[in-house]
């Protein structure tokens, strides 16, 4: 990009920046993809005001390299908080992408209306704002992605902590009923849950409840295993419950190692077991009336 036209555009972005960004704002209020239940006038305009002032500053520069410029750095931050946010609001890509994109139009327009008398000035320059705009369209997208993506992990990470609770059956004893499949990543949120409880509580005996945990392979089994490992280390005994026959035969057909862990058919069965280790009974009563 010469000094000339670089200088050009951004003189022509400073001098009519009030048009420039009316005919933008109104374009994106009548476009499709136009959200006004997500975001708001006021806000729409001041964020396409910063990034005007930020998109002329760096234009200004000469410099054209928008993922690394240092004169471009402003207008990076200002696009990866929007694109960010827009994630979070739960804009699609497309139309996030449409706030960079959408620029083009009353530009090239206000290009023509400016250098109109100079053809070749005019092309070049609309040929330098459409790299531009399309590289920073393009970043707008990325950083949308990446947006989109710590929501998702947080969001599962969420559901993992919610699937696992960890409660408090007795003084002493605590119980942590397990639905669905258990891979490594829920492995290392039950174990942390199931740590920080004991830690909190100073539970003595966990009990692990798999009722709901359609299968139990090898796999299954040495998280498990790490699992109850890991509450032996904080001085609290595991027992698991939930055993039902078809997973005793699949342990059995498998050779996997559960001996050294206390089993039980249901919850019921390991809490009285758990009662006893504690020295605690449940007694029945005649019912008051």
């Amino acid at each position: 990009m010469s000094a000339e036209r670089k200088s050009r555009i951004a003189d022509v972005i400073d001098h009519h920046e009030k048009d420039l960004l009316a005919a933008w704002v109104d374009r994106q209020l009548q476009s499709v993809t136009s959200r006004r239940d997500l975001i708001n006038e006021a806000d729409l305009r001041e964020q396409a005001r910063a990034f005007l002032r930020a998109l002329r500053d760096a234009m200004a520069s000469g410099n054209d390299d928008i993922h690394t410029g240092a004169p471009w750095a402003n207008t990076r931050e200002l696009l990866g908080s929007i694109s960010t946010t827009r994630a979070r609001l739960g804009f699609t890509p497309s139309e996030t992408a449409t706030f960079v994109f959408s620029l083009k139009e009353p530009l090239f327009a206000l290009l023509r209306q400016q250098l109109g008398t100079d053809a070749r000035a005019t092309a070049d320059e609309t040929w330098t704002a459409t790299m531009i705009l399309d590289r920073l369209g393009l970043y707008t997208t990325e950083v949308y992605q990446k947006g989109r993506e710590e929501v998702i992990v947080r969001q599962q990470q969420d559901m993992l902590e919610l699937s696992t609770p960890v409660v408090q059956l007795w003084d002493g004893i605590l119980g942590l009923p397990l639905i669905g499949t258990l891979d490594s990543a829920r492995t290392q949120v039950v174990m942390e849950s199931l740590l920080q409880r004991i830690v909190d509580t100073g539970a003595r005996i966990a009990i692990i409840d798999i009722t709901g945990v359609p299968t139990v392979d090898t796999l299954v089994a040495q998280h498990l295993l790490k699992t109850v490992a890991a509450a032996r280390l904080m001085g609290a005994d595991c027992i698991i419950s939930g055993i039902r026959p078809q997973i005793a035969q699949t342990v059995v057909h498998l050779g996997l190692d559960l001996a050294t862990v206390v089993t039980k058919a249901t919850l019921a069965d390991a809490f009285a077991v758990a009662l006893q280790r504690t020295g605690l009974a449940v007694v029945r009563t005649t019912p008051t009336r």
